[in-house]
């Protein structure tokens, strides 16, 4: 069976994070990803450690299912090249800053002239219009101006980054439904459009609970380490050797943690812990309860008991330890594939199950420019035409001899 996105053409401008976990998706669903990168360095994400045999792991995690094209886009003869992938293309991605498309001569408005069809999807730091549209942005800057940095980490503490880069999955995420959903405007209308988003608003739209929370009762969100704010018990807790999350925050929930897992039925009658609105005023004193019980036991003896009890909780894994979980190999979270210069690799696993074909590992990460001359060929170049491009720098093949 075919895969869904079968057929159809992305050309690829992104780099680093946002983008190019858009484009994977893409990918992975099946759709031919032409990846352009600048040379001699290629995608900024190719630099970064470890690396095997010269290569990047993290980037070779994040672009398999893709070729590699470098090119000198502000060289006529590259720009020319673009334009003719561009005229065949259904998507094409970018994540410069607004200006710099145009300056190139890659922005919309221009591919539109010559596939008036395209769906062209742009991901910056601060979107394409506002006072901020030409400011710089990566992840860390949206996590801080979203107010996300805000409300994480423990309390009273410094500004805390969410452990991943939050924003750029956000972005990447937001876009792919946005270029998703423009796809099939498309098969109805034969319609291609313009679609932007950015690192900003991505991640603000993920806040929906904090949302409610400001305009419905003028609440500003403030840290508070593992703890929800809405529930408790539902945070991580202290225990003999380690920590585990406990999510016992209905009444169904906490009466059997209560009798079931801590042993403490007096709980339920104590005005401090007695419902919700009560336990959230005693929070402090119900963690120092909890723990002074749960620091008795290890992690696993709690969980155990937690599972007996159909009470929601988990170990807080290192992510080693989440990595090697057997559950999460039973879901194939980690696969093993072959990448020409790293050789045997690791893999991200697809998080989406299916019964139907809907995603696929079929390549690995392309080196640099590693499709440079097939995808010439393609667009109808001479072998003489092919040298003479390499030649005069207009492309480029890291292990070309």
């Amino acid at each position: 069976m075919p895969l869904p996105l079968e057929g159809v053409k992305v050309v690829d401008l992104t780099a680093v994070m946002a983008g190019p976990y858009c484009t994977l998706m893409l990918a992975d669903m099946g759709a031919e990803v032409i990846k352009i990168e600048n040379f001699p360095e290629g995608d900024g994400s190719r630099r970064f450690d470890p690396k095997v045999n010269g290569e990047s792991y993290c980037f070779a995690v994040l672009n398999r299912n893709k070729k590699s094209l470098a090119l000198n886009l502000t060289a006529a003869a590259g720009l020319d090249i673009f334009m003719r992938l561009a005229r065949e293309a259904d998507v094409i991605t970018e994540n410069f800053r607004p200006d710099v498309k145009h300056k190139i001569g890659v922005d919309y408005e221009a591919v539109r002239k010559v596939n008036p069809e395209v769906i062209y999807a742009s991901m910056s730091g601060f979107g394409q219009t506002g006072p901020y549209a030409k400011k710089g942005g990566f992840d860390i800057i949206a996590q801080g101006m979203s107010g996300i940095m805000t409300m994480t980490g423990p309390p009273g503490g410094r500004p805390n980054k969410v452990g991943i880069a939050m924003n750029d999955i956000a972005c990447g995420s937001t876009a792919l439904y946005g270029i998703l959903g423009a796809y099939i405007r498309k098969l109805k209308t034969g319609k291609g459009q313009y679609i932007e988003t950015s690192l900003l608003e991505a991640g603000l739209a993920w806040t929906f609970w904090e949302f409610g929370a400001f305009f419905g009762g003028g609440e500003i969100p403030a840290p508070t380490g593992t703890r929800h704010r809405r529930s408790t018990p539902y945070q991580a807790y202290r225990t003999r050797d380690g920590y585990v999350t406990v999510g016992a925050n209905n009444d169904k929930l906490w009466t059997n943690f209560c009798r079931q897992v801590v042993g403490k039925p007096e709980w339920l009658a104590d005005p401090r812990f007695r419902d919700l609105p009560a336990r959230l005023k005693n929070i402090d004193d119900l963690e120092v309860e909890i723990e002074k019980v749960f620091t008795t036991e290890t992690t696993a003896h709690w969980v155990d008991k937690l599972d007996r009890a159909a009470v929601p909780g988990g170990p807080v894994f290192t992510y080693d330890q989440a990595l090697a979980d057997p559950h999460v190999r039973a879901r194939a979270m980690v696969e093993e594939i072959d990448h020409p210069l790293i050789g045997r690799m690791k893999a991200m696993g697809m998080p989406v199950k299916s019964s139907g074909e809907l995603q696929s590992i079929r390549s690995p990460a392309p080196w640099l420019g590693q499709h440079s001359a097939e995808i010439l060929r393609r667009l109808d170049f001479s072998a003489s035409d092919i040298e003479d491009l390499f030649r005069q720098g207009v492309v480029y093949d890291r292990q070309r001899k």
